[in-house]
């Protein structure tokens, strides 16, 4: 099972080491201009340095808590922000949308999950506290 656990930091993580990148460029910062982010000259590299630090930091199951709750910050504004579809699109762009605003719902929900059960067994975690831990008398 703690392979599970391991596995499951990975997935989730990755998506936003990946996605990270993107908010460096300026096709990114003009989106977010366009669904009224302010300052997102600012805003949307800064978010881009949370969702990175955040993704690292459950990947490598370091600082696992901390970590997951920069995930939360970074979800919480940009699923609200970017994937406002009930703003009165069309359709299509509604529906896409939608699927968008409930996969960031789902990962919100996933962080917040971390952010309590910590990284599990195989994390640099589980390390540092086996190692702060004093000997057992034999």
């Amino acid at each position: 099972m703690r392979y599970a656990v391991l596995v499951g930091r990975q997935l989730f993580s990755i998506i936003f080491i990946i996605a990270s990148a993107r908010h460096f460029n300026p096709e990114a910062i003009a989106s977010a201009a366009r669904h009224s982010v302010p300052l997102p000259h600012i805003l949307v590299p800064l978010s881009g340095v949370i969702a990175l630090v955040g993704g690292l930091s459950v990947l490598f199951g370091y600082r696992t808590r901390f970590g997951a709750w920069l995930l939360v910050i970074f979800l919480v504004p940009v699923t609200l922000m970017m994937h406002n579809f009930w703003a009165g699109w069309d359709p299509a762009t509604s529906q896409i949308e939608k699927a968008m605003f409930m996969k960031n719902v789902t990962m919100v929900g996933s962080a917040l999950l971390i952010s309590y059960f910590g990284a599990g067994p195989l994390s640099v975690d589980a390390i540092v506290e086996r190692a702060g831990r004093p000997a057992e008398p034999a």
